[in-house]
């Protein structure tokens, strides 16, 4: 007996160039999530007086990276909700264009704060681009092969990670500082031009009444509470009311969206699809991942650079394994779901984070330095196995029409993970540091002591200025590579949650992307996904009859 094939909802004229389209969308997510890990190595040369640099302080470096940040995840969720509703070719445009225009002007700022408020708009861009990438990838797919599509997708944004990098230190060691925004100038212009040939609108058809209230109140929670976490992280004390008074307001207007979400008639986000435990899991693991990966980011550049003495180029060499684990295996990730099922692939790629974890709980400064590569692809291997497939579960558990929505809820929960590794290892990293410094310290100045304890970087940046510094080297390396393995292992229990999480509440198979995961699922009944599919073909019909 055999079954006859799904019809295809996908206009002929588009699937063709399908291919082609998700090349213009890994251009646009490579330069966006690139955009962050490449400023990184450029610091050093930024915070040195002008004309080489900008003379930019400690609190302007870290705010240059946080205000796109801050902008970005405040900006991610609107940002889909406006690709379904007006176009998610137009929104990937603007955004293209915006964060093309701010890159420009980033690498002509004049001062820090020029280059501070030039982040912010690139953030801006970059937050109208990101979701409407996955959302084209659900609209221009067919449900056979949106897991690999997927797959390259997630491979991409670690790739992004980790070149960062290794572009960066090739552009300082030749270029002058700005060099690592303009390069993003070209790419754009490529990726522009590519998108307006290639890639087809798509919207919701049916996108209801707008919802200002809470749209209002996700931008006010989710700045907040990204606001509050990365001050608890500068500061190294969440307890500090500059850090813990941002997240509670933060809180407080997220418990008020869902409230209000509930109560509306048209909602921005249906809250109803938490409700789906296959959703609702598969964002918290979303979370998880960046989490470690974010983490595993900044403590291991310490532990190359300032541990092991190796430059900013060749720490971003040292990290590739880290993405080729991702972007050899993330594309072939659906082969194993086949296999093995959702709940499987994504539990173990979690726990082969863990096992990379581990490693860096028994590293030394004298470890060989093929072990650090090695467990960079063991880890980057085990996240290829968690995002394409949980990823898929999420935007399968939600009708195609919704794909813009679903992706900045992906997105949002993926910036918001990451920055919470960042600041709160960061901080476990900083306070753990700090203690172990506390006795060799005491006989240095109080005005330097303070300082020098902040971080292993602070310590060295002393050690080079005072008489006799080269007998605090010694002790900060072990201080820090202690430090390192406590949260190293706080960073195994993470990941072995998130596992858990992944073998308990994910199902054994995927969803159809485009469709509920389960019945009584958020897509609402049989009838309606009937329905909704009856509409889809329609809306294809068209569109297949103007292309």
């Amino acid at each position: 007996m055999t079954t006859a094939a799904a019809p295809s909802r996908v206009p002929e004229a588009i699937h063709r160039r399908r291919w082609a389209i998700l090349c213009t969308l890994v251009l646009a997510l490579l330069v966006v999530v690139l955009d962050n890990s490449i400023l990184n190595v450029a610091m050093k040369t930024i915070a040195t007086p002008a004309p080489v640099g900008l003379g930019a302080t400690q609190s302007d470096l870290e705010w240059s990276i946080n205000s796109y940040t801050l902008v970005f995840a405040g900006l991610l969720f609107t940002s889909g909700l406006l690709g379904d509703r007006f176009g998610r070719k137009l929104a990937l445009l603007a955004g293209m264009v915006v964060f093309g225009i701010a890159s420009l002007l980033s690498a002509m700022a004049g001062s820090p704060g020029e280059l501070i408020g030039f982040r912010a708009l690139m953030g801006v861009g970059a937050a109208l681009a990101m979701p409407a990438t996955l959302a084209i990838i659900m609209n221009v797919f067919e449900r056979s092969e949106q897991p690999k599509a997927i797959g390259i997708w997630a491979g991409a944004v670690g790739l992004a990670i980790a070149i960062g990098p290794i572009t960066g230190g090739l552009l300082i060691e030749h270029f002058w500082w700005g060099s690592v925004f303009l390069i993003n100038v070209p790419v754009v212009i490529v990726a522009v031009i590519a998108m307006a040939i290639l890639v087809p609108e798509s919207k919701d058809p049916n996108p209801g009444k707008l919802d200002p209230v809470g749209v209002l109140l996700s931008i006010i929670g989710l700045v907040a509470l990204i606001y509050g976490i990365i001050k608890g992280g500068e500061l190294a004390d969440f307890t500090a009311a500059e850090a813990w008074a941002p997240t509670l307001v933060g809180v407080v207007a997220l418990v008020a969206f869902v409230w209000f979400e509930r109560r509306t008639a048209f909602p921005a986000l249906d809250v109803t699809w938490f409700r789906n435990k296959v959703f609702s899991a598969s964002v918290v693991v979303v979370g998880v991942i960046f989490f470690a990966l974010m983490g595993v980011s900044f403590f291991g550049v310490f532990y190359i650079q300032s541990v092991r003495g190796y430059s900013a180029l060749q720490a971003g060499l040292l990290m590739l394994p880290l993405a080729l684990g991702q972007l050899l295996f993330a594309p072939r990730a659906r082969l194993v779901v086949d296999r093995l099922g959702v709940a499987p692939t994504a539990a173990g790629g979690m726990l082969l984070v863990a096992l990379g974890f581990v490693g860096y709980t028994v590293l030394t400064a004298s470890t060989p330095i093929w072990v650090l590569m090695l467990l960079g692809l063991v880890m980057g291997t085990g996240m290829a196995h968690v995002m394409p497939p949980v990823t898929v579960a999420i935007m399968g558990s939600l009708p195609r029409e919704k794909a813009g929505a679903g992706s900045a809820v992906n997105n949002t929960f993926r910036q918001v993970g990451g920055s919470l590794g960042v600041a709160v290892l960061g901080a476990l990293l900083s306070t753990v540091y700090r203690d172990g410094m506390a006795d060799t310290l005491t006989h240095l100045p109080e005005n330097l002591r303070d300082k020098a304890g902040e971080s292993l970087e602070a310590t060295l940046a002393i050690a080079d200025r005072i008489p006799g510094g080269a007998a605090l080297i010694t002790p900060a390396n072990d201080a820090f590579i202690h430090a390192m393995h406590v949260v190293a292992g706080v960073s195994v229990g993470i990941s072995v949650v998130g596992a858990l999480v992944a073998w308990f509440l994910l199902p054994r198979r995927t969803a159809a992307p485009g469709g509920p995961a389960a019945p009584g699922g958020p897509a609402g009944s049989a009838e309606s996904a009937g329905a909704n599919a009856e509409q889809r073909d329609q809306s294809r019909q068209a569109a297949a009859a103007d292309a």
